[in-house]
């Protein structure tokens, strides 16, 4: 079995509506390069894991047939917005196993604006927030109805929150967008890159309540690509590739535990909570020894609960860390610095590695403008209704 399991190469494409390239163009795109960041080539890897949500057949055997078919085990798998770190898992499990030295994991999702619902969305006119254009939110029409779909699901989850804690409301859930809004505008890759005042965000249409337009995250097309290695393997490599490896100090994946008439919400946070704290056993990490973390803010009320689930502030603290900037790029632990789901954008094949590669490339010190000074550790977390949890704690190399 493997000692350690590192990430030597990442990669994304920008987020956003790529009618010129299809699904596989996307993912072997982020493939290539991915392998090209670690000095490496298809012909390197032992395993292939790819995710892909809407398209499920056989996508890591095409985006071979575009990078090089070497015979290598392939795996193809769904996880609802999980599933591209469950790709990232399956290819680090193989290593841990001793099936494989390297591993490629692809996440990759051509989504348009379909929202999740393809066919009913298309029965919805097209949002808009003026002057800035389109921004077309993740649910179809229902969602402004505040039904069971995802803008319900969780706006429901976000009230639940405001109605147990003290300090927060309409404006805490805003604030989130505000700050997330901002960080896109230092990231070249993200879907969106434009700042909001609060006043903008407030005023915008409402989808479900508290969740306006500009707290929902949008769909598009885009794919991300991480490739992992044994320490053994490792050890063999450039100077180069030793000093920008990053460390995988816990990988952990968690499904709905059984609770008697438990709700969707009870669940969300429950799924969470269990992969958080397991992971921050496994990793022998504090949750404020992180110094910054990716979370899976597919809407505002998400990304507020989640500091707590995550343990990033005092239990049912969310609303006045929010308050004084804890989450901030230049706060106590931030948080989407990739300026999130809400403004990098929501392929969702393409999420969970995507996060990866946000934090890694932190790890690393070349994350540009929106680099975090002194990064070491961090945390990158997605969650899939269906229900799937994934967590994994990240450490920069002592090499």
């Amino acid at each position: 079995m493997a000692d350690s399991l590192w990430i030597i190469g990442v990669a994304m494409t920008k987020f956003g509506r790529y009618p010129d390239k299809d699904l596989i163009d996307l993912g072997s795109e982020a493939a290539m390069a991915a392998l090209t960041d670690a000095g490496l080539s298809i012909f390197d890897a032992d395993v292939l894991a790819a995710g892909c949500l809407f398209d499920t057949g056989g996508v890591g055997q095409r985006i071979q047939k575009q990078i090089g078919q070497t015979g290598i085990p392939v795996y193809n798998v769904v996880n609802a917005c999980a599933t591209g770190a469950t790709a990232f898992r399956v290819a680090a499990m193989a290593i841990k196993a001793g099936e494989a030295g390297i591993g490629l994991a692809v996440g990759v999702e051509q989504m348009g604006k379909q929202g999740l619902l393809g066919a009913q969305r298309s029965q919805a006119k097209d949002r808009q927030f003026e002057p800035s254009g389109r921004y077309d939110a993740i649910g179809p029409v229902e969602g402004v109805l505040g039904t069971s779909l995802m803008p319900g699901t969780f706006a429901q989850s976000g009230m639940e929150y405001a109605y147990l804690h003290d300090g927060v409301g309409f404006e805490q859930f805003a604030r989130v967008a505000e700050k997330n809004h901002a960080h896109s505008t230092l990231n070249p890759l993200a879907q969106y890159q434009r700042a909001f005042s609060l006043e903008q965000i407030m005023n915008a249409e409402m989808i479900a309540y508290p969740n306006t337009l500009l707290m929902c995250c949008p769909t598009g097309d885009g794919a991300a690509a991480a490739v992992l290695c044994s320490g053994e393997r490792l050890a063999t490599m450039p100077a180069l590739v030793r000093r920008r490896a990053v460390k995988v100090s816990a990988s952990v994946l968690t499904s709905d535990p059984y609770v008697d008439g438990g709700s969707v919400q009870y669940n969300v946070n429950t799924l969470t909570r269990q992969a958080a704290d397991q992971a921050y056993e496994t990793a022998g990490v504090d949750p404020q020894d992180l110094d910054l973390v990716e979370l899976h803010d597919c809407f505002a009320t998400a990304e507020l609960r989640h500091y707590d689930n995550l343990r990033l502030c005092a239990e049912g603290g969310a609303g006045e860390w929010i308050d004084r900037r804890g989450p901030w790029r230049d706060g106590e632990i931030p948080v989407n610095v990739s300026g999130g789901l809400l403004s990098k954008g929501h392929p969702l094949g393409a999420t969970g590695i995507a996060n990866l590669y946000e934090v890694a490339t932190h790890l690393r010190g070349e994350a540009g403008d929106r680099q975090v000074d002194g990064a070491k550790v961090g945390l990158t977390h997605v969650i899939g209704l269906g229900s799937a949890c994934a967590v994994h704690i990240l450490e920069k190399s002592a090499a």
